[in-house]
């Protein structure tokens, strides 16, 4: 069995790689680090990530710029509301000297695949998506393919504009690993963007990345130590979202919440928080790897009474609620 010090040296050696691509990113997206880290958090734990913000705030330029670092295939698609999902997976074509159908491979098939503004196109679209998502491969006709690996989707919507969109459904949603709300640059920053962007001049990232690497990367941030104090931990984050009347703090938040986590959470809550121990240099993980990556992997999974929306209480709230009253180990 290896120990702790060891993995902690395993890790230590093979995160430097995760700095290069920090920097790489650093030369194209200026002011968004938590975005550039949490996706690179699901990189490292194969999960996919949901991106939530309004226009401007280079959600397609942070995705579009680590695919550029990676040695993978990347596909961007624009969903719109007369989006079909052959126009995603791909359908049959007649072919007619062979008088037989031929399989033609949508976008869907790439390493990264960039699904923007996923809210504006149908269910059925958004259905054929999510099913990829979960069983990495696709239906054609008669046949099944595998989807190439690494698969990783990362998905964009806008919060502001409603109107003619098609919300993710709560149970959808639950397939995203994390779910991130980005913000506006702060002064000095959207100065640097200025100042950097004015000219349009072309800025060229080199590849840190190939998928061999990224899987042994994987099979190292899964070996990282978690101790028994730490799983608790976590298991008391996510049953207090579902019963937070047997936690002596939190017993006014059960009107509030119609629906709690579900076990990915608790899933997710451990291997996110791995990934963001070994992005720290870290063989081990501690609990403020958790607090750092909680929100993130909690907020899209709560489900909020009419009551809490009358006394404006956002999932945000009661997350942190939580996160305030929970006991850290």
């Amino acid at each position: 069995m290896i120990s702790v010090e060891d993995i902690h040296r395993k890790v230590v050696d093979q995160s430097q790689v995760i700095d290069k691509v920090m920097a790489e990113l650093g030369k194209v997206i200026v002011g968004q680090e938590y975005m550039v880290e949490r996706m690179l958090i699901a990189l490292l734990s194969n999960g996919h990530i949901l991106i939530e913000g309004v226009p401007g705030l280079a959600k397609t330029l942070a995705v579009s710029s680590l695919a550029a670092t990676l040695d993978s295939s990347f596909k961007r698609i624009q969903f719109t509301p007369d989006l079909l999902p052959a126009d995603l997976v791909g359908t049959q074509i007649y072919n007619q000297k062979t008088s037989e159908f031929e399989p033609r491979l949508g976008p869907i098939f790439a390493n990264l695949v960039l699904a923007d503004e996923v809210n504006r196109a149908p269910a059925k679209v958004q259905s054929a998506l999510l099913e990829s998502m979960q069983e990495k491969q696709v239906t054609i006709g008669n046949s099944t393919y595998l989807l190439p690996k690494p698969f990783i989707v990362m998905a964009t919507q806008n919060p502001i504009e409603q109107e003619g969109t098609y919300p993710l459904p709560e149970a959808q949603v639950d397939r995203f690993m994390l779910k991130l709300v980005v913000k506006y640059p702060k002064r000095n920053q959207e100065k640097m963007i200025l100042d950097r962007m004015v000219n349009e001049e072309p800025i060229n990232l080199e590849k840190v990345i190939d998928p061999k690497m990224i899987f042994s990367l994987r099979e190292t941030v899964k070996e990282i130590y978690m101790e028994e104090k730490i799983k608790d931990y976590i298991l008391d984050l996510v049953f207090a979202t579902r019963e937070p009347e047997n936690f002596k703090n939190l017993r006014a938040l059960k009107p509030l919440i119609e629906c709690g986590a579900s076990p990915r959470a608790t899933l997710y809550l451990a291997r996110a928080a791995k990934a963001h121990a070994f992005m720290q240099h870290r063989g081990f993980v501690t609990p403020d790897d958790i607090k750092a990556i909680g929100r993130d992997v909690l907020r899209h999974r709560i489900i909020l009474t009419y009551e809490a929306e009358a006394e404006q209480k956002s999932t945000d709230d009661i997350v942190n609620q939580i996160f305030d009253e929970i006991e850290v180990p």
